[in-house]
């Protein structure tokens, strides 16, 4: 599943090129579930449509249309982005699809523009979904209703920070973090990443941690986020950035996969463990 990073880097991809075009056709291919919208609301919503904005939310993708109504998108674990036009990208899950020609086999959906350019949702397991919905509804999905606010944004305060993990004082920290009814978007890599960052054990209660542990947590899930979208994501198994590169993220990764290896703040060596139902990456030495 594609982390907050990964998702960012695939919307910045595709804000600067389908913003302004105008879209004539839309449809799925074998997977109506992939594409579980009306033909009426299609041909009423959808063609003949302007993009607006490429926006993002936690995991999932909000392609904006001037007609009032909006493309929501997840890819889940091998969904793919693809477009081909004057400028070509794929983004998601790599395989062949990101270069080969189009529609393939895991092609689900295609949308074209007037321009003649097109954009293809593929996906190998047919996890993902392109739904068409009124923008104003956005919000009321029970997933937007759910899930936590933005680790990134520019007025999410260290106080809100602490204060989204008041209700959660008897669980650990690391299953606290990716739970994404507390703070939106952090997966597996950067909770780790995160932790090793504040010298916290994953092991630690919520409740044990002081503000200025909190405070470190929050400085330090900002940076490793900040860190992953500048490097187009990680390269943990699925995900590529906007331009169909594998991200680099996991490049400059402290503890993640790392195991067997030296910290590199003290030395010690790092460790792997089976905590909040996750493979769990720290150093016994320098996150006490």
């Amino acid at each position: 599943m594609p982390e907050l990073p990964e998702v960012e880097t695939v919307r910045r991809g595709l804000a600067t090129l389908i913003p302004g075009k105008l879209i004539t056709a839309a449809r799925h291919i074998e997977s109506p579930k992939s594409f579980p919208n009306a033909e009426s609301d299609v041909r009423e919503f959808m063609f003949g449509s302007t993009i607006l904005h490429v926006k993002r939310r936690a995991k999932v993708l909000l392609i904006e249309l001037d007609s009032g109504y909006s493309l929501v998108i997840h890819l889940k674990m091998t969904g793919q982005l693809v477009f081909r036009g004057d400028q070509v990208f794929g983004a998601g899950h790599p395989n062949d699809s990101l270069i080969g020609e189009l529609p393939d086999r895991s092609t689900r959906v295609v949308i074209e523009f007037s321009d003649g350019s097109k954009l293809f949702f593929n996906d190998q397991r047919k996890f993902g979904w392109v739904k068409l919905m009124p923008t104003l509804e956005v919000p009321n999905i029970d997933f937007m209703q759910k899930v936590g606010p933005e680790p990134l944004e520019a007025d999410f305060s260290p106080e809100q920070f602490r204060e989204r993990f008041a209700r959660r004082a008897k669980t650990n920290i690391k299953a606290a973090l990716l739970d994404q009814t507390v703070i939106a978007g952090v997966g597996n890599i950067y909770a780790d990443e995160s932790l090793w960052g504040a010298k916290i054990d994953p092991h630690r209660l919520v409740g044990s941690l002081r503000r200025g542990e909190f405070n470190l947590l929050y400085e330090s899930l900002r940076s490793v986020m900040n860190l992953a979208i500048e490097k187009g994501g990680s390269t943990d198994k699925n995900y590529v950035n906007a331009e169909g590169k594998r991200g680099s993220y996991m490049d400059f990764a402290n503890v993640f996969r790392r195991e067997g290896h030296k910290c590199p703040r003290c030395g010690h060596e790092i460790i792997k463990i089976r905590w909040a139902g996750r493979g769990t990456h720290y150093c016994p030495n320098c996150q006490k």
